[in-house]
């Protein structure tokens, strides 16, 4: 099959993109450094031509709520029109698991608008909800980090390894529409404190942690909202696992 990756050059994308050709796919890698601008829709008509299916892998930093939505809906709203221009009949889009139990997160919000666009628009689609990456915990941690001490949400979460990602995303793109996909997660959960923790220590990085609820996330992600629901998919790649190649 000839598929297109949205965001080709970010993390998982370029992850996607190895597991796409490893699984013996032709790939077309949409970003601006490739020739496709997805925010102008610059060059998806052309980039799109011949494309069986499409995986949006892309993502945004944006901390706005308003400036994030439109950042990622717009990027949604160009892939969907070129899209049924070119007649690709499968749109896969990677989102994030418990974003409809949290209202405050811009990011969260901004997911929320694409996956609304999406299961509204014309192209036959997959949505892929996936919990937090296991490097989720040391990025949050460098986000907030000032002197040495970096305050740090004890959020409870399963994390999961983004290369079992990409090879879900891969699979998806390569099946049937399947409207909104079972929840992806890693093998077990773990606390976010522990896993940052745990992270700078393989990594030889002298890090204090103070949980604290008053910074980037807040009590509406305690509990069990980041958690997948009953019946997800369970990728295989524990944390514990991943952790072993941070030395």
């Amino acid at each position: 099959m000839r598929i297109a990756v949205a965001g080709a050059t970010g993390n998982i994308g370029s992850l996607t993109v190895t597991a796409l050709k490893r699984d013996g796919h032709e790939v077309v890698g949409l970003s601006r450094s490739l020739g496709a601008d997805l925010i102008t829709g610059d060059g998806l008509d052309q980039a799109l031509a011949g494309v069986d299916a499409l995986v949006d892998a892309t993502n945004t930093t944006l901390t706005d709520r308003s400036e994030a939505v439109d950042y990622l809906g717009s990027i949604t709203r160009n892939l969907l029109a070129a899209e049924e221009r070119a007649g690709v009949r499968h749109h896969v889009l990677l989102s994030i698991v418990g974003i409809h139990r949290v209202e405050g997160n811009p990011h969260y919000a901004a997911k929320r608008e694409q996956e609304r666009l999406v299961a509204e628009g014309p192209v036959p689609w997959t949505i892929v909800p996936a919990t937090q990456f296991h490097d989720f915990a040391a990025m949050v941690a460098d986000w907030t980090e000032q002197d040495g001490v970096a305050p740090i949400a004890p959020l409870l979460v399963r994390p999961v390894a983004p290369a079992d990602v990409a090879d879900v995303l891969a699979e998806a793109a390569a099946g049937e529409p399947l409207g909104r996909h079972p929840d992806l997660a890693g093998p077990a959960p773990h606390d976010l404190v522990d896993m940052a923790r745990r992270t700078h220590r393989a990594r030889g990085r002298e890090v204090t942690l103070v949980p604290t609820w008053s910074g980037l996330f807040g009590t509406e992600m305690a509990g069990n909202v980041l958690l997948p629901d009953e019946g997800a998919r369970i990728a295989p790649t524990a944390f514990e696992d991943w952790l072993a190649d941070q030395g």
